[in-house]
């Protein structure tokens, strides 16, 4: 009878390291969890700056008026009939 309780007690320990620190333990599962929801806040981050950028592309694409607004902002684009003066800070 104490051999019966002997082998079923190791197989129980058994049964329980497998469950907390075998592969697919609690642990781990944990760990994946946690690293889904990072790659999902990135994922989401980028989804945002993507979304930003296709608008400034359709924008660009879109109006004549952007593209040189950009060109002005950027590029010091001025018109032939504009004068250009530079205030430079102390």
């Amino acid at each position: 009878m104490k051999l019966l309780w002997t082998i079923m007690i190791v197989l129980i320990l058994l049964l329980q390291a497998r469950l907390w620190i075998g592969e697919g333990s609690f642990a781990q599962v944990w760990a994946l969890e946690h690293s889904i929801a990072e790659q999902r806040a990135e994922n989401s981050e980028l989804a945002a700056r993507n979304d930003r950028l296709y608008a400034e592309v359709r924008n660009l694409r879109n109006e004549q008026s952007a593209v040189e607004e950009r060109a002005r902002m950027n590029l010091g684009l001025i018109r032939e009939d504009e004068t250009f003066f530079l205030v430079v800070d102390k």
